[in-house]
């Protein structure tokens, strides 16, 4: 009886173990996926060891085929047309993995904290402005979305759990991110072809969390836990614990560009917020293999953070100062752009409603600079220097399209200080022949410079005549 008891084990080890080695695909390709078009882009599974396997691509039917190294691991890339679908996919090795209703496109990767992954339905008691009516006209448009699944790991996982492609619908749209949802439904309109969104986000997340190891290494503070076998859907704000849970499983999917949302966090510090995120974007272009990727993020958006200041007196408009240091990004990182949202913060609520703004914002930035469309506006214009001319200071704006404009308000957000350093209010004005401000106090005779707007909660006045409002700014460098 006891060896037909061990019979019976080994029997059942052996099957799980044969089970355990049968095909599978990353969770990543899932039916209703959208791959991104005119490249190669890759897929990748598990098998047995050693086994042969195949794709066959109905789009244009050829197969493609692989062997499972000696740990199961496949990977191989196929080639993808022209915008179309949908399409079917074959793997097959034991057994067959046939994935369905797959659409060729453009495909971008978000990620961020809580700003991002707000959904289009919004959170409890937090609305997103328009969102009953996005997601009624959303039925029938060609735009699929995946969330990954929130996730703390403390070493690199290969896979992510309990995810799908979803197409938009009445049921499920609500579920898009709400800024990936008004960037995608932008870009649809105006490409005319399928947009495949994935979403790795996490509400409360510093940018250290989505850095890897080797991105964390370049700077000395920072520390990085020890691996383990651990995982937490509860932590965001440990270095590496969400990039190793949320974007390294998934890191390589062929994708057009990448889209950030994320900064409150890290008002902690913001220092090395701009070389950290610098470091974040390198290694990530590095892992996918793609050194231009671009990289659209968004700044965060004015908010009372008066309670936040404990940790930071020495920084009063803590935001502001983080505004700044996104500004930087754009000086550190290649085939990127920046999109303002002084316009439409919330003066004690966090998570703005104004959603749509800020998604089709970001699909400006793409539609230009990746698509290569023009005849907009496309980012806000940018302070770029000033000239001192007697008691008055001359302010410099780059990135126009059309000129300045406060639609007709006073401009009341400026400050000017002299050598004593002390801003008081200043009188200013557009010059529309030259597209400057004109900023002077009778109180300060000799100006030495210039803040804009330079606070936690504003409201922009300063504006491109496309509406896309000039970023807070400040001309000083003073602690």
């Amino acid at each position: 009886m006891r060896i037909l008891n061990l019979l019976i084990v080994l029997l059942a080890f052996t099957h799980i173990s044969a089970v355990a080695q049968d095909l599978r695909i990353a969770a990543i390709f899932s039916d209703n996926m959208v791959l991104q078009q005119q490249t190669y882009v890759p897929l990748w599974g598990w098998a047995r060891k050693g086994s042969k396997v195949s794709i066959t691509t109905s789009w244009d039917d050829k197969t493609y085929e692989t062997v499972a190294d000696k740990v199961g691991k496949w990977r191989l890339s196929v080639e993808t047309p022209a915008a179309g679908g949908p399409y079917s996919i074959n793997v097959s090795a034991s057994e067959t993995i046939n994935l369905q209703n797959v659409y060729i496109g453009e495909v971008w990767f978000a990620s961020g904290q809580s700003n991002m992954s707000m959904k289009l339905k919004g959170y409890k008691h937090q609305p997103v402005i328009g969102s009953t009516d996005a997601i009624l006209q959303s039925k029938g448009k060609k735009i699929h979305f995946i969330n990954i699944p929130e996730l703390a790991a403390y070493k690199p996982l290969e896979d992510v759990k309990n995810t799908k492609w979803e197409v938009a619908s009445l049921a499920t749209t609500g579920e898009c991110s709400a800024v990936c949802w008004f960037f995608a439904d932008l870009l649809n309109r105006q490409l005319d072809v399928p947009i495949g969104i994935i979403n790795a986000s996490y509400g409360g997340s510093n940018v250290e969390a989505w850095m890897s190891e080797v991105a964390c290494n370049e700077f000395a503070d920072i520390v990085v836990p020890p691996k383990s076998d651990e995982t937490s859907p509860w932590i965001g704000n440990v270095a590496t614990l969400l990039y190793n849970g949320m974007i390294h499983p998934v890191e390589g999917y062929g994708i057009k560009g990448l889209l950030w949302y994320q900064g409150e966090s890290n008002i902690f510090n913001v220092p090395r917020y701009a070389p950290s995120v610098a470091a974040m974007v390198k290694d990530w272009r590095t892992k996918w293999n793609r050194g231009d990727l671009p990289f659209y993020f968004v700044q965060i958006a004015p908010y009372d953070y008066k309670e936040w200041n404990f940790f930071t007196p020495q920084w009063p408009e803590i935001s502001a100062y983080q505004r700044e240091a996104q500004m930087k990004i754009q000086t550190l990182i290649s085939n990127c752009a920046m999109a303002v949202t002084l316009d439409i913060g919330t003066e004690f609520q966090i998570h703005s409603p104004h959603k749509k703004e800020v998604g089709e914002r970001l699909a400006l930035l793409a539609l230009t600079k990746t698509y290569g469309m023009n005849g907009f506006e496309c980012e806000s214009p940018e302070y770029e220097r000033m000239e001192i001319k007697g008691d008055k200071v001359i302010l410099y704006f780059s990135k126009q399209f059309m000129g300045l404009t406060s639609y007709g308000r006073e401009l009341t957000l400026f400050e000017i200080a002299g050598e004593n350093k002390v801003f008081v209010k200043a009188d200013a004005y557009i010059d529309e022949g030259k597209g400057t401000v004109v900023v002077s106090s009778r109180l300060v005779k000799e100006p030495r410079a210039v803040r804009y707007a330079f606070k936690n909660y504003v409201s922009a006045e300063l504006f491109g005549t496309g509406g896309l409002p000039v970023s807070s700014f400040r001309t000083d460098d003073w602690e």
